[in-house]
């Protein structure tokens, strides 16, 4: 290890050591990357994504809080339900009563049971997907959630949900314009057509605890519910939370991510929200805004895209909306968003980032046609994450 890497680990260590963190502090050395030893980025993460207070002293008291609230919703929203539709194969002289599943009142608790399985579907498509060129998400975790895999529990799981729903996922019309081509064609690896693999009984596999965490969190929030694309934004959490070198964390990464899921989400979703597309908080704002950051610090490209009318539509609403992640490989992504989280004027960093990318093209850019712009913008030609973040801190100090 470089002693410049021992004295950065040494840093954080420092700030986090202190009874009360020093947000600013922090921040500042969460910018610049933050180490993965001792579980320091699980812990700045949490930090930044407003999880866990500056005081030290509530740490404890809040994750066992918080944790035991996650339990909670798993019993009421995937347990309770799935024990009630195994009870109703039963017995018969359940169908008599007022809530059988072909009730038309709308109020029937089955009638949201089959709105939720849409719901599951869509999001069991998704996360079947993620990271196909990385083993991680298909591979058994260590902590299976035990309250969902006690035999003593005879109710239907979401595995069994997805298993037994034959409605057709057609039916989901979620995707939002643009959102379809979610990943970039050249990113998918060949493999990525086998679907992951169920793994036996007693076993989950890390996209199980990602759809279920998606589920609830859809559950809890019937406004947005589940919008293509989210799969991306918890994928990258949860791996980081999942892969904490610090056990006892490590064992809590569901219930931890969901939360940080969560916050962030509440910072993020109005990129999600379809009617606030043109409102001052939607994505078309944001859009626009990365066009007008970039004619302030390079016009001739900017010239050069409205001439060729690239709008930002074609590739800045999957940056945006996604916060990079579908741009470059997990690790990198990683690395962006140690800067984004540690952003105390929360994703304005992002509108640069976006920019420097473009910059950083900009010959390609200014001497390309139409077609071979939109091929380098719709899968970014650089993988160097650390030259684009370089960029984007100069324009922001160029201010």
């Amino acid at each position: 290890m470089s002693r410049l890497h021992q004295s950065r680990i040494a840093d954080f260590q420092e700030v986090l050591g202190e009874p009360t963190v020093a947000l600013a502090k922090l921040r500042d050395l969460c910018f610049s990357g933050i180490p993965f030893d001792g579980g320091l980025r699980c812990l700045c993460w949490k930090i930044l994504l407003n999880y866990l207070p500056l005081e030290k002293a509530s740490w404890s008291s809040l994750l066992k809080k918080q944790r035991d609230l996650y339990s909670q919703f798993l019993k009421e929203m995937i347990i309770q339900p799935g024990i009630a539709k195994a009870n109703l194969g039963v017995s018969r002289e359940d169908v008599t009563l007022e809530d059988h599943p072909l009730n038309p009142n709308p109020d029937s608790r089955w009638n949201t049971y089959f709105k939720d399985n849409e719901v599951l579907l869509q999001i069991d498509k998704d996360v079947r997907r993620l990271y196909p060129d990385m083993a991680f998400f298909q591979r058994p975790t260590d902590y299976p959630c035990l309250l969902i895999l006690d035999p003593q529990n005879e109710f239907e799981t979401l595995r069994k949900r997805v298993e037994q729903t034959t409605l057709k996922s057609q039916t989901v019309a979620r995707n939002r314009s643009g959102v379809t081509n979610v990943s970039s064609p050249l990113k998918t690896t060949s493999n990525s057509l086998s679907e992951y693999e169920v793994l036996p009984n007693g076993c989950e596999a890390h996209w199980e605890v990602v759809e279920r965490i998606l589920f609830i969190y859809a559950k809890l929030n019937p406004g947005i519910a589940y919008v293509q694309g989210m799969n991306e934004i918890v994928g990258p959490l949860y791996y980081t939370f999942a892969t904490d070198p610090n056990s006892e964390w490590k064992e809590h990464a569901e219930a931890d991510t969901f939360f940080c899921f969560t916050n962030l989400m509440a910072e993020i979703r109005d990129n999600f929200i379809k009617s606030l597309d043109d409102s001052q908080c939607g994505i078309t704002y944001k859009m626009e805004k990365v066009y007008s950051t970039l004619k302030e610090k390079d016009v001739e490209l900017y010239l050069k895209l409205q001439e060729q009318n690239i709008k930002p539509q074609f590739f800045a609403f999957r940056w945006l909306t996604l916060l990079l992640s579908q741009e470059f490989l997990l690790p990198d992504v990683i690395r962006i968003w140690d800067s984004l989280f540690a952003d105390d004027k929360r994703f304005d960093f992002l509108l640069l980032v976006c920019c420097a990318m473009l910059t950083l093209i900009r010959d390609q850019l200014l001497e390309g046609d139409f077609t071979l712009n939109m091929r380098l913008l719709q899968d970014y030609p650089i993988s160097d994450v650390h030259l684009i973040l370089k960029k984007a801190k100069e324009l922001q100090d160029s201010k």
